[in-house]
């Protein structure tokens, strides 16, 4: 929530959800993020009113058979591409920001292929499998991996 809170920009991709677990229930933490986000924009104090978000979904009007109330939203379909995802959010973070020096999604893919290719090596030196990372490990990883290169 904090985060939240201090966010100008939210990306929200609301795409995944898969069945996991037993019992198989699907995970919502994003559509709840989303929830607290749009309803600090709504209600919260005029700092909170400047917030701009994207959502983001595999297609376009997908989101209308599991969270109809967000219908009005202008929702960005990736149809589950990486570099679709990536060149919509730099596309429409260089528009609300209007900071010119976003650089487009194309380079910003680009150069996430070259860090994904990366990767393997960059665990190794943590003696990590890629496959055992937690969120916050590829957090880190990738803020060092920027910051060298």
């Amino acid at each position: 929530m904090d985060i939240i809170e201090e966010c100008r920009f939210g990306v929200h991709d609301i795409s995944r959800t898969e069945l996991d677990g037993d019992p198989a229930l699907p995970r919502f933490n994003m559509p709840l993020e989303l929830g607290l986000f749009l309803g600090a924009k709504r209600y919260g104090s005029e700092a909170q009113a400047v917030k701009r978000c994207i959502i983001l979904d595999v297609e376009r009007y997908r989101f209308q058979r599991f969270i109809s109330d967000i219908a009005g939203q202008d929702i960005h379909a990736h149809d589950g591409e990486a570099t679709r995802c990536i060149e919509e959010v730099a596309t429409w973070l260089r528009t609300q920001s209007r900071v010119r020096t976003v650089p487009g999604g194309r380079a910003i893919a680009a150069e996430f292929a070259v860090f994904e290719l990366a990767l393997p090596a960059l665990c190794a030196l943590w003696t990590l499998e890629p496959d055992e990372m937690t969120f916050g490990d590829l957090a880190t990883l990738a803020s060092e991996y920027v910051a060298s290169t």
